[in-house]
């Protein structure tokens, strides 16, 4: 704002407003918040010993932001160690160690003293996507930097922890006469929690009033947000500023409700994209709808997402469907041919069973008994049993051999009838049996 009033400044910064969610603001209100949070959120019970020792250190943070120039700190070590206290304090044991509260969203646990550094849980899948060759490239980050990518590091950290940098409560007064500003916070969120953003606009003097007051004694009133018929949360507007709570939401507010925040953000914008056509989100302050927000068509949308999930239902059923279709005509086509196979079988093995071989004495001897036979030349085993001899089922033998066959002499003939039938039921019902079991086998094969 300052360089753009400079003298001579040709080229502005086009500055509408500012947005700070879950912000570090003012270390006074926000430090004393801690321990009240604490108890609100019943992570802490008032009167037990974890409290009185918790009390303890707020008194000794008090005394430090009390001294000449405290509260002109961004950050005191005094007051930092009572967070870190509740976090060691209320830690539980278990199998796999001590658990200790997500001071970034309260509802959940991380390992001790982690409490929360391991989280998200996407954190497992960004930090390599972002150390990649290619997306380093692609963002055109610096070869020579070796380090890769962490959430948090303690070099760009310390850089912009200045000793002397004032709180930015400081500049916002000011910053409220140029710009509207909003403030939300994540209920669920510790550290910077919304207990102490509340009290520090309660306490901060802007645009001729203090805190949320409309006029002596009048405060703005707290607005339900509804967000499609869920509770959402509340807004609250005066003077250039808008204070807005997300329900159920940590310090990571976009992480939770995306097209929540996607709301807040085209509200502050003032973008009504009704016009564009579509359905928009029934977002209401109040029972009142207001600008139209997040076209229905946009994937942004709730009526888009649960479009998104029907068509993917339908679609899965489809694709049951069509593969129980062509399962069924596999089936149906086995069948066939494995009728096929069994009618040519039968038919083979009709005129062949009795000259498959023959003794010196005229006896005609079968290469085994009829399920081995049957079995030698069928599914499976065939291929199992192919080189071990040869398989009349499969041609696998010299046409001119059946000249050279004995001939057996009429006495022979009758001899061998009451002896072996042609076609015999045994035989066949081996080779059936042992055809169903080789044929279901291949069936669930397919089906799988």
């Amino acid at each position: 704002m300052d360089r753009n009033k400079a003298p001579g400044t040709t080229h502005k910064w086009n500055i509408e407003g500012l947005l700070v969610g879950n912000g570090w603001i003012s270390p006074v209100e926000q430090y004393l918040a801690y321990l009240q949070f604490a108890y609100k959120a019943g992570l802490v019970e008032a009167g037990s010993d974890i409290a009185k020792q918790l009390e303890s250190q707020q008194a000794i943070c008090v005394k430090a932001l009390d001294e000449s120039g405290g509260s002109d700190h961004v950050d005191l070590i005094q007051c930092e160690q009572v967070l870190q206290d509740i976090l060691r304090l209320t830690a539980k044991k278990s199998p796999d160690g001590d658990q200790c509260y997500n001071m970034y969203d309260v509802r959940l646990m991380d390992s001790f003293p982690s409490c929360g550094m391991n989280w998200p849980p996407d954190l497992t899948s960004v930090t390599p996507y972002l150390r990649r060759p290619d997306v380093i490239q692609a963002l055109h980050v610096d070869r020579d930097k070796r380090s890769g990518w962490t959430e948090c590091s303690g070099a760009v950290g310390s850089n912009f922890r200045a000793s002397n940098s004032k709180p930015s409560i400081t500049l916002l007064p000011a910053l409220l006469e140029e710009m509207p500003i909003v403030l939300f916070s994540g209920e669920k969120d510790l550290i910077c929690n919304h207990v102490g953003t509340e009290e520090l606009i309660h306490n901060m003097e802007w645009n001729g009033g203090k805190g949320f007051e409309l006029s002596p004694g009048t405060w703005a009133p707290r607005r339900d947000w509804t967000f499609e018929g869920e509770p959402a949360g509340i807004y609250q507007e005066v003077r250039n500023l808008t204070y807005i709570l997300f329900y159920n939401s940590s310090h990571m507010v976009p992480f939770d409700y995306p097209r929540r925040t996607r709301d807040m953000l085209d509200r502050f914008l003032g973008v009504d994209i009704a016009s564009i056509g579509g359905t928009p989100a029934d977002s209401r302050i109040d029972g009142e709808k207001g600008l139209e927000t997040s076209v229905g068509g946009h994937p942004n949308s709730t009526a888009a997402e649960e479009a998104e999930k029907e068509r993917l239902k339908q679609a899965t059923w489809a694709a049951y469907y069509k593969s129980g279709e062509v399962a069924l005509v596999v089936v149906v086509i086995a069948a066939g041919a494995w009728g096929w196979y069994v009618w040519r079988d039968r038919r083979r093995r009709a005129g062949y069973k009795s000259v498959i071989g023959a003794t010196g004495n005229g006896h005609v001897m079968l290469g085994g008994s009829g399920r081995e036979h049957a079995r030698s030349g069928m599914g499976l085993e065939g291929f199992r049993n192919k080189g071990l001899g040869r398989d009349i089922e499969a041609g696998d033998f010299d046409e001119s051999e059946l000249d050279e066959l004995h001939v057996a002499s009429p006495r022979e003939a009758d001899i061998h009838r009451e002896r072996y039938s042609l076609g015999g039921a045994s035989s066949d019902e081996d080779g059936e049996a042992n055809g169903h079991e080789n044929g279901n086998g291949k069936g669930k094969d397919s089906n799988n």
